[in-house]
């Protein structure tokens, strides 16, 4: 049963400082037997969207967070939107960048700076966290469709009920229990699918599980993020008995293009500001331990002199900053347990990282062996103040990149990516760069500090997301549908883990299980051909041009960054020994 008290709680945990609107704390509670077409778990930006479609398709929904935290990513910092090819997003998702670009159209929400919206595009891709918030309320209140703060599934699978190969419901740590025909996992985690007993795979596969050339371990092919000189990697520099200095390993990083289960790392996406009336300096964290950035410093000491930082700018003199260089906002390593992590295991990752991004912030403001021209720079801003404001102003999701990936009807590989194969049951497309951050930092045959795993490979344009891809198995569950841990090889998700990409399968998820519904049949079984004549009506976007996009063969792959930074040097390692 979902009860009053839990309703209430959560509705009014909701992060940035904000209640949710009053319909939201005053609908009709559905009682413990009451059953939904769609139950979908997670309100991250594809649930919403989820949710929305749902209701505009005239099925009765529910969103139930696990968080107190609505939006996602999207709503988390992350407004620097990563695009790709910005024709390949339709539908829904493109609908909210569109009410991003009417909402900054009105001249009073430019408060810290003059308009800078053109008419150039009927969308707008960059925006402040509380904007999308306010906009993801609206669509939500827009259908009245009930969302439960802070519920969290129970993990393990008990607490799962299925029946003849279907969830029949699942029950939450505060005893709730969501009964529905269909469910969608909208959770970056993938936590539903896994509690169902859905398979899975948390790491990289090795090159030739899918025949790829970007999986797996990449020594040799990591070509930037790296350290860019010899840094020294022990506590006395010189003497390996001192020990190795904190965020850095002295076992084996692997054989290049082999599997291993390490994850691409974590971090929070900086709301900041250098409007000195709207910040929230950097501050100290209590605790703080120098020697955690003793790398960094010793970084710069070896030549580096570029800010390690990317800050997208965004309205009102605000940045999404983003994890940039050899030693960033990134905290390498820590999250290898987080994808089948325990909540209490989670949180202690999602402590660290903070703790450890709170004091790199600090340490490149006023830390004396930083250069001076960094010191300066980073002097000017501080994290917006009038952002997050019931957590400080610090971001209340942490940008889980990847985590666990489905193994499903179809896994989706680098060839999609680069359309040497393109299936023929397109929900949406895809097009950003397939894009990797750092996964482990170890120490070389010489002797020197190196990051492995960054890979940035341009997709050279939009490409298909089949239906299949966001199905179990058929043996395994008959009515559930993911959206964020999908179907795919590790270097494919790298390029699949976008915002506007998770709200297109959102959109398309929640349009399946209305057709399954309608036809009274499994999401495995429905025509595809109704799908996409639904899918189109409502101007998702499924078709690749293949002569304006031809494939791009493994042979004739260009890493995006040295394109798309071509302005700024690129350093040669001195210590890394390239093949």
């Amino acid at each position: 049963m979902i009860t009053r008290r839990n309703f209430i709680k959560g509705s009014f945990s909701l992060a940035g400082g904000l209640l949710l609107p009053a319909y939201l704390t005053k609908c009709q509670l559905p009682g413990g037997e009451e059953e939904f077409d769609l139950v979908v778990y997670g309100g991250t930006s594809a649930g919403i969207v989820a949710a929305v479609q749902a209701a505009r398709l005239g099925r009765s929904v529910i969103i139930v967070e696990p968080s107190a935290h609505l939006g996602g990513l999207t709503t988390g910092g992350l407004g620097a939107t990563d695009l790709g090819t910005a024709d390949a997003i339709g539908g829904v998702s493109r609908e909210f960048y569109q009410r991003i670009r009417d909402y900054y159209q009105n001249d009073d929400v430019w408060i810290h700076e003059e308009k800078q919206v053109t008419g150039a595009t009927d969308a707008m891709w960059g925006f402040e966290p509380h904007v999308a918030r306010k906009i993801y309320l609206q669509m939500l209140e827009e259908y009245d469709i009930p969302v439960i703060m802070q519920d969290r599934l129970q993990l393990n699978p008990r607490s799962v009920e299925k029946r003849n190969n279907k969830i029949v419901s699942f029950e939450t740590e505060e005893g709730n229990i969501y009964r529905g025909k269909i469910f969608i996992d909208a959770t970056y985690e993938g936590d539903l699918l896994a509690m169902t007993g859905v398979s899975y795979h948390v790491g990289r596969e090795a090159n030739s599980v899918y025949d790829e050339t970007l999986n797996g371990i990449q020594k040799v092919r990591t070509h930037n993020h790296i350290f860019p000189g010899f840094v020294d990697p022990y506590i006395t520099p010189g003497n390996h008995s001192s020990g190795i200095l904190p965020g850095v390993h002295n076992d084996d990083p692997g054989i290049d293009f082999e599997g291993d289960h390490r994850v691409q790392a974590y971090c929070f996406r900086m709301c900041l500001t250098d409007v000195s009336a709207n910040q929230v300096a950097f501050s100290r964290p209590e605790g703080y331990d120098e020697m955690e950035y003793e790398l960094l410093l010793r970084n710069f000491e070896a030549g580096e002199n570029r800010i390690p930082w990317l800050p997208g700018r965004m309205p009102n003199r605000k940045t999404d900053t983003n994890n940039r260089w050899g030693f960033s906002t990134n905290k390498i390593g820590i999250n290898y347990r987080y994808p089948d992590g325990n909540y209490i295991e989670r949180e202690s990752i999602i402590e660290e990282q903070e703790h450890y991004q709170k004091g790199l912030m600090w340490t490149l403001a006023n830390h004396p062996r930083v250069p001076v021209n960094v010191r300066e720079e980073v002097s000017k801003w501080g994290l917006a103040a009038d952002e997050f404001t019931n957590n400080g102003s610090w971001p209340t999701q942490i940008y889980v990149r990847e985590a666990r990936r489905m193994t499903g009807e179809y896994v989706m590989t680098e060839h999609d990516c680069r359309r040497v194969q393109i299936a023929d049951d397109s929900v949406g497309l895809g097009s950003y760069q397939m894009d990797s951050h750092n996964v482990q930092r170890y120490i070389t045959e010489m002797g020197c500090v190196q990051n492995e795993g960054n890979i940035e490979v341009s997709t050279g344009g939009p490409y298909a997301i089949p239906y299949r891809s966001i199905l179990p198995r058929r043996k395994e569950c008959g009515n559930l549908l993911v959206t964020c841990a999908i179907s795919s090889s590790h270097i494919a998700f790298g390029s699949i883990r976008m915002e506007p990409v998770f709200m297109i399968l959102g959109q398309s998820a929640a349009t399946a299980a209305s057709l399954a519904l309608e036809e009274r049949t499994d999401l495995h079984d429905i025509k595809y051909s109704g799908l996409k004549d639904k899918l189109l009506e409502d101007e998702q976007r499924l078709t690749v041009d293949t002569e304006r996009f031809p494939p791009i063969p493994a042979d004739r792959d260009v890493p995006t960054e040295r394109r798309i930074h071509n302005s700024e040097p690129i350093l040669e390692n001195t210590c890394i020994v390239r093949l």
